[in-house]
């Protein structure tokens, strides 16, 4: 089976890119012949780098053609397409629809209350898609709410995959972190959605109830994007009272070094303020470290299913609950079994390719002439 798809795509910084790296990969040790036509800048086996954000409609499609995909699959998210929340993507998926070539769309983020725009791009994706994956099943139930049960019976819930791996020895040391220390980490791109500086300026009080806490915040803005919010957030560091008990990770964080970050905390924080899924729990879970996480539908479902952190529903009550964890080894213990164990169970990159490869099936059609007919791949 040829699957072509339209996404973003590694060495481009980008969270979706990461993702299908890691899903395309799973999907070839399965047998798909997978093709990658991506934004300028990517690279990599049967990948085309052929567009920008303002010219995605022809080249995207015209690319993707050349290569007769059985089907082809867009990776969604509403900044990477453009303008007007990525409304050159539409176009390419009713091209293909009008020449039969059946069209999986990934909506990697489906608000629970989405403002009007982000409505109006997912009614057409949901319209002319052939079929629509979600992550979560809230999101599925976020679609339903909003759209009619035609649009929403062509919805199928497929997590976020994540990685069958071991955590990375001696990973403290390896990034000059004291090894007697508690490590709370904050990691990715800063943002005002993260509210890292909630945690910033709660450390006083879980050094009260843990003296030997260190909060170590690690990441990047991209480009400019979001500079004012990192300047606050370092600001907040600055005139913290415990900025002492404060490291910073600035710099490409490659996959090596960002394995060795997760792999060196004790306790993963992510006081979201709104999210629609995220890849970076996904990454706890895989190497086993306990997460706190706010009571965003996305991350309660997640840490309810898996049993690997715990849930915040106020500010006020980060300091209390992130002590415990650093105080509790026996309780953190269990919560990275918990995680490690629902990966292998439920969302290793194998078992996610092979509901990928299912769903694919479904929208092959064979011609009605009986047993005559051999298929290929």
């Amino acid at each position: 089976m040829r699957i072509g798809y339209i996404s973003s795509y590694p060495p481009i910084e980008c969270g979706i890119a990461a993702y299908s790296a890691y899903l395309i990969e799973a999907l070839r040790e399965k047998g798909a012949d997978v093709y990658v036509v991506s934004h300028l800048g990517a690279s990599g086996r049967q990948v085309f780098p052929a567009f920008n954000e303002n010219d995605l409609d022809d080249k995207a499609y015209q690319v993707a053609l050349r290569f007769t995909p059985d089907i082809v699959h867009i990776q969604h998210e509403f900044g990477l397409y453009g303008p007007h929340f990525g409304i050159n993507i539409l176009p390419v998926i009713v091209k293909f629809r009008l020449i039969g070539v059946p069209v999986v769309t990934t909506l990697h983020t489906v608000y629970e209350h989405p403002e009007y725009a982000h409505r109006v791009i997912i009614e057409n994706v949901l319209a002319n898609s052939d079929r629509v994956i979600v992550h979560q099943d809230y999101q599925l139930a976020t679609l339903k709410r909003h759209f009619p049960p035609h649009f929403t019976d062509k919805v199928e819930v497929i997590p976020h995959g994540a990685r069958l791996v071991d955590p990375v020895p001696q990973a403290k040391a390896k990034l000059g972190l004291p090894g007697d220390r508690k490590i709370i980490l904050l990691i990715g791109y800063f943002r005002p959605s993260k509210n890292f500086e909630r945690i910033v300026d709660c450390l006083p009080e879980i050094l009260r109830r843990c003296p030997d806490a260190l909060l170590v915040l690690a990441g990047k803005i991209r480009n400019q994007e979001y500079a004012d919010y990192r300047n606050r957030l370092f600001e907040h560091i600055r005139t913290s009272p415990a900025r002492d008990h404060i490291r910073v990770i600035l710099g490409q964080l490659t996959q090596e070094t960002f394995d060795t970050i997760v792999s060196a905390a004790d306790v993963v924080v992510l006081p979201y303020k709104i999210t629609s899924q995220s890849g970076i729990l996904a990454h706890c879970l895989a190497f086993g470290r306990p997460v706190v996480t706010s009571a965003t539908p996305s991350m309660r479902q997640l840490i309810q299913a898996s049993g690997a952190g715990t849930i915040v529903d106020s500010d006020q009550d980060y300091p209390e609950v992130i002590a415990k964890l650093l105080r509790d080894e026996e309780l953190a213990r269990r919560m990275g079994e918990n995680a490690r164990r629902y990966v292998r169970e439920k969302l290793a990159w194998p078992l996610i390719a092979g509901r990928h490869m299912a769903l694919y099936e479904t929208l092959r059609t064979y011609p009605d002439i009986g047993s005559q007919v051999i298929v290929v791949d």
